[in-house]
């Protein structure tokens, strides 16, 4: 997959579309294809962490320290898989398995209360104190979860929460 969109076969937005479960359709695919290649100005055919920061959107964004950690050195279909979760015809499964990955910071399959409070960190700044970040953390009303011990979230554990909250707020 080349630098213009001209260089995409229909095999190769077929495939995209396979790889990212048919989020986009085969214009939008081209149309990413376009802003990847913008994007990719050294043209190695992998979006860097610092060409993703010259987006003034991404850099401004509270979590995009985190993003980068999953963006870092994309391919195309990689990059087109990636923003898959944003797409309106992304299901929420797969909303949730990218959020979870967004939260789980150590890559370590489980998100902490300790990963909860660094998100909280990350959205917040200093606008609340530690102590502030803790007790809102504690509102996350996950069993057996509170300062005193540290609770694991799984993958499932993560999908349950999140299905089960009305307000949907959390994921």
């Amino acid at each position: 997959m080349g630098n213009s969109s001209s260089m995409l076969t229909q095999y190769d937005i077929e495939e995209v579309q396979q790889h990212c479960n048919n989020a986009f359709s085969q214009q939008e695919i081209l149309s990413l294809y376009d802003r990847f290649c913008q994007l990719d100005r050294n043209g190695g055919g992998f979006i860097s962490a610092e060409e993703f920061l010259s987006v003034p959107e991404f850099a401004v964004n509270p979590l995009s320290q985190r993003l980068l950690r999953m963006l870092d050195g994309l391919n195309f279909k990689e990059f087109v898989a990636f923003l898959s979760a944003f797409s309106p015809r992304a299901t929420l499964q797969q909303k949730i398995e990218f959020i979870f990955k967004v939260y789980d910071s150590d890559c370590n399959a489980k998100v902490t209360f300790n990963d909860m409070l660094d998100v909280l960190h990350d959205l917040t700044g200093q606008f609340i104190s530690e102590q502030q970040r803790e007790e809102e953390g504690c509102n996350f009303q996950i069993p057996y979860w509170n300062l005193e011990s540290v609770y694991n979230l799984l993958s499932l554990d993560f999908d349950e929460i999140c299905h089960n909250r009305s307000d949907k707020a959390f994921c």
